[in-house]
């Protein structure tokens, strides 16, 4: 597991102790200590000492999480690697539920439910991936690819698919996660496998259920995935897998981005919406046609596909402003956390 820190400290010790006490008896901790300025040094330190050869301290300074998992990926030893952020904490069993179901069906990658719970009331705001869902080959479904949430620390990967993958210079400091997925998506061809179970608590700030973005945050954001859909070209993925990227490229870009644009009072959302259609157009063509984002087919795969089709029926239709307002109100008001 690696486990990046930065200003946790309060957090840090629950995360650990949930880390140290796992079910699975040959687990290695991999603790980044991003340059934090606060005591995060001194409890990993503690911990390794108290815990030799099981957990491992990097120590560096501060970087950000994109080049502390890469740190973490590069020394790690396991068959396969998760991820844990520094101020969750995870089930006894998170470990080895993760580890058996890869490494009975040979998955490339293995994925858990979870439970969003605010970090100051303790309210359980919402549990996710915990639907039954069927087992899935990515060369055979590529589409299906859509239906997996854009963070690392429900899954464990194969580790040699890690080790093998695309790096990135300038990492964007929004939807990251999403680049380091569509990086791993790049190399993995295998299975991927569910457990329905919801194996960790991600800790949210109530009032943090919307986030913003900075303008200048975006150009980076597009250069990002301009980048990744250029990667794909060169491998010569499979037409399907193409259209499986448009998909997410149109969810993450056209959905997404434009809800945390949205929330900021000063941006003019028409423009954004006018340069994200012509961004997606230009750079991931398939999206207004992807079989894969079709009404037969989220009516196959249910659950995230649904939303995905309404929500590019209201942005083909030039409606995406009401339903931004919709998607906000539904947040703000009727306390319904939706996730895309």
């Amino acid at each position: 597991m690696i486990v990046p820190c930065y200003k946790v400290e309060k957090y840090l010790p629950a995360c650990l102790d949930s880390l140290i006490n796992q079910t699975l008896d040959d687990i290695e901790i991999i603790c980044i200590n991003d340059g934090s300025p606060d005591g995060c040094i001194d409890i990993l330190r503690s911990y390794e000492a108290a815990n030799p050869g099981k957990v491992v301290v990097i120590d560096k300074k501060n970087e950000g999480v994109w080049r502390g998992r890469f740190d973490g990926i590069r020394i790690a030893k396991g068959e396969y690697i998760g991820f844990v952020d520094s101020d969750d904490t995870v089930a006894p069993n998170f470990a080895e539920v993760l580890y058996r179901s890869a490494k009975e069906s040979d998955a490339d990658i293995s994925v858990c439910g979870f439970k969003r719970i605010d970090l100051e009331t303790n309210k359980v705001l919402s549990v996710e991936m915990c639907s039954p869902r069927e087992d899935f080959v990515i060369s055979e479904e590529p589409g299906r690819l859509i239906e997996l949430n854009g963070a690392p620390w429900n899954k464990a990967f194969r580790s040699s698919i890690l080790k093998s993958m695309n790096d990135l210079e300038e990492p964007p400091t929004v939807l990251d996660d999403l680049a380091f997925h569509l990086l791993v998506y790049l190399e993995a061809r295998g299975k991927v496998v569910f457990s329905d179970v919801p194996l960790i608590n991600y800790m949210v700030r109530a009032d943090s259920i919307i986030n913003t973005v900075r303008k200048e945050q975006v150009d980076s954001i597009y250069r990002t995935f301009d980048f990744i859909r250029s990667l794909y070209l060169e491998r010569g993925v499979s037409e399907d897998m193409l259209k499986a990227l448009d998909g997410m490229a149109f969810l993450h870009l056209g959905v997404s981005l434009l809800f945390r644009l949205f929330n900021d009072p000063t941006c003019n959302v028409s423009a954004y919406i006018s340069r994200c259609t012509s961004f997606l157009d230009d750079k991931f063509s398939t999206w207004r046609k992807s079989n894969c984002m079709s009404l037969s087919y989220a009516l196959k795969q249910k659950g995230p596909f649904i939303k995905l089709w309404i929500a590019r029926l209201f942005y083909k239709a030039h409606l995406m402003r009401p339903f931004l307002s919709a998607y906000r109100f539904a947040i703000t008001k009727l306390r319904i956390d939706i996730k895309w």
